[in-house]
C-alpha cells in the first residue's frame, strides 16, 4: 500500500499539516497548511471559523485526532496588521471549545517554530524578520486577536533557527484589573461542600487579552494547590463559571472598551500565594490552575493569565514596574521546572473604546521555554464519519441514541 497516495487522495478538504509542540507540558498544534482560506479583518477571520469551520476546529483539538486537553494556534499569513507592515504574521487560537483572543504559552511556542522554519508559503515574511547577530535574538510581531503580541526569539548564532536553552519572550497587549475584591453571593443550590456554609465569595476580574476570574484556592474551600484533587475543584470551578456569566456585576467587569468579541469570560484561574517553584532572579513565586474553555485544565501557567495576574497586582499597589515574579503550574512544581518570569515594563495606558469605560493598563513582559514532539499530518478518510469532525467521550451524555 502507498501511504503517501492515500494522503494525497484524502476525501474531505486538503490535508491538515501541524507541528506539535508543548510548554510546560501544555500542547500547541501549530496547524500551517490545509486550513479553510478565511477573508476579512482577523477578528472577522474568527468569526468565519467559528460559525462555518469549527467541524475542522473539533477535527484537528478533538478525539481520535487529539484529546479534551489540545490546544492550537492557526497560522493565518495575511491580516489587517500584516498588510500595514505592524505584524509579520497572524494567529487564531483554537482549544475544545472554539476560538480564544490570546495565549502565552501557544505564542512562546509558535515564536520558536515561526523562526524555525524558512518556507514562504507557510510564514511569507520570514526573510523580513531581523536578526541581531550580537545579541543572538530575533523579534517577530504576531497579529493575535486580541491585538499586536511582540515576541522576542533566542537565535543560533547565524540566526537561521531557535535557541531552545534559552527562553523565548513576549511583550502583551495592554492588560488591566477590571473589578476588585467583587463579593458574589452563591444561592443554595450552587454551593459546593468545601464552602462549609459561606454564601460568597471574593474574586478579582483581570484582563491580559482575555478575561480571566481569579479566586484563591481557600476562598472557595479548598487548602491551596499543594495537593489537589481536580474532580472536586473542577467541577466546583464548571457550576460556577457558568453562573458568574449570569452575574450582572461580572458581565459589566467583563465590558473589552475596544470590542464585545472580547467580552467574555474565559477561564477561572485558582491561585495559592504561598507555594511554588522559584528560578533564579525573581523576588517571589505563586501557583494555578487554570480553567479555561469547556473546563479544559492548562498545563502551564498560562501566559495571558500571567499577564493579568501581573496587572491586577500592579493596580493592588503590590507589583512595581521592572519587579520579577515567577508563576507556576501543577506541572511546573512537579519538575521543578517550566515556571513563567514576568514584568511589567510600562504603565499608565489607556485603552478607550465605545464597548466599555476606559481602563488604566500596564504592559507586561513574560517569558518561557517551549519545545518540539512531532510533525503530523491529518486527512479524513471516504464514509469516516466517527473523525470527520472529531469528538470527546465526556460529551457522550448527550449522545441521542
Amino acid at each position: 500500500m502507498d501511504i503517501a497516495k492515500k494522503f494525497e487522495n484524502a476525501s474531505s478538504g486538503e490535508v491538515i499539516k501541524c507541528i506539535d509542540m508543548h510548554t510546560t507540558g501544555e500542547p500547541t498544534r501549530i496547524v500551517y497548511a490545509g486550513f479553510p482560506q478565511l477573508h476579512g479583518t482577523l477578528l472577522e477571520k474568527r468569526d468565519q471559523a467559528k460559525n462555518k469551520h469549527d467541524n475542522i476546529r473539533k477535527r484537528i483539538m478533538l478525539e481520535p485526532r487529539g484529546h479534551y486537553d489540545m490546544y492550537g494556534a492557526i497560522i493565518i499569513t495575511d491580516t489587517e496588521l500584516v498588510q500595514s507592515g505592524e505584524a509579520h504574521i497572524g494567529t487564531l487560537f483554537t482549544h475544545n471549545g472554539g476560538f480564544s483572543t490570546m495565549c502565552g504559552h501557544a505564542t512562546i511556542a509558535l515564536g520558536r517554530f515561526l523562526v524555525d522554519t524558512h518556507d514562504l508559503t507557510v510564514f511569507p515574511k520570514r526573510n523580513e524578520l531581523k536578526i541581531d547577530l550580537k545579541s543572538q535574538q530575533v523579534e517577530v510581531k504576531i497579529h493575535a486577536p486580541c491585538g499586536l503580541v511582540r515576541v522576542t526569539v533566542p537565535t543560533s548564532a547565524d540566526g537561521k533557527e531557535s535557541d531552545p536553552s534559552r527562553p523565548v519572550t513576549f511583550v502583551s497587549t495592554p492588560a488591566y484589573a477590571a473589578a476588585i475584591g467583587l463579593e458574589v453571593p452563591i444561592p443554595e443550590n450552587l454551593r459546593w461542600p468545601q464552602l462549609a456554609g459561606q454564601d460568597s465569595i471574593t474574586l478579582d476580574i483581570s484582563y491580559g487579552g482575555a478575561f480571566y476570574a481569579l479566586i484563591d484556592a481557600r476562598e472557595l474551600g479548598f487548602d491551596g494547590l499543594s495537593k489537589v484533587d481536580l474532580t472536586s475543584i473542577g467541577n466546583v470551578i464548571k457550576g460556577l463559571k457558568a453562573y458568574l456569566i449570569t452575574q450582572p456585576d461580572v458581565v459589566q467587569a467583563l465590558q473589552h472598551p475596544e470590542d464585545q468579541r472580547l467580552s467574555f469570560l474565559y477561564s477561572i484561574m485558582v491561585v495559592d500565594q504561598s507555594i511554588g517553584s522559584r528560578p533564579p532572579g525573581v523576588d517571589g513565586a505563586e501557583t494555578g490552575l487554570c480553567f479555561f474553555a469547556e473546563n479544559q485544565i492548562d498545563r502551564s501557567p498560562t501566559g495571558s493569565c500571567v499577564t493579568a495576574r501581573m496587572a491586577l497586582a500592579h493596580a493592588k499597589g503590590i507589583r512595581p514596574c521592572n519587579q520579577f515574579w515567577a508563576y507556576n503550574s501543577l506541572v511546573s512544581n512537579h519538575f521543578d521546572t517550566g515556571a513563567f518570569t514576568a514584568s511589567i515594563v510600562e504603565e499608565g495606558i489607556k485603552i478607550q473604546g465605545e464597548n466599555g469605560p476606559e481602563r488604566q493598563a500596564v504592559v507586561v513582559r513574560v517569558e518561557g521555554q517551549a519545545y518540539y514532539t512531532g510533525a503530523l499530518s491529518f486527512i479524513v478518510e471516504k464514509d469516516d464519519v466517527t473523525s470527520e469532525s472529531g469528538f470527546t467521550m465526556g460529551g457522550c451524555a448527550q449522545w441521542d441514541i
